[in-house]
């Protein structure tokens, strides 16, 4: 994939150190209504700041949410902004973070781990990297 399709990847304390320095960063994500309900979102209090929620795909289908850049486009209208686009372990977000490259925002990110992060030996999320296993502020959605 050419690296001029989005800014690049961050990792969890990355994009928390970014989200904390730019006043005008944001954290997208891109998971489902069932994953933000059972798995937990991101705490963006002590920033002052709330993630934009926004499922790049429909639950339980899994098809591509065809509203998805017109309802970032419409929620953030500054181009200019850095947006970070978090999911489970960073495939989805990294595509949206693409394609809102392709609709004109000059600063895209994925969250390369995601909130979850890759699978453990046990096939278990949540135990290997992440923002959850970053130790950075979540709640139980």
């Amino acid at each position: 994939m050419d690296n001029l399709d989005y800014r690049g990847d961050l990792s969890p304390t990355e994009a928390w150190a970014l989200l904390s320095s730019d006043p005008k960063a944001m954290l997208v994500d891109v998971r489902t209504p069932a994953e933000w309900s059972y798995v937990g979102v991101p705490d963006l209090s002590d920033l002052g700041k709330r993630p934009l929620f926004v499922p790049w795909v429909g639950f339980p289908d899994m098809q591509m949410n065809p509203d998805f850049t017109a309802h970032v486009e419409q929620s953030i209208p500054d181009r200019t902004a850095p947006l970070l686009f978090l999911c489970r372990s960073g495939a989805r977000s990294r595509a949206a973070a693409i394609a809102m490259t392709h609709c004109g925002y000059a600063s895209c990110y994925n969250v390369a781990t995601g909130f979850e992060g890759n699978q453990d030996r046990q096939r278990h999320r949540g135990t290997v990297d992440g923002w959850k296993v970053a130790d950075l502020p979540w709640v139980q959605g």
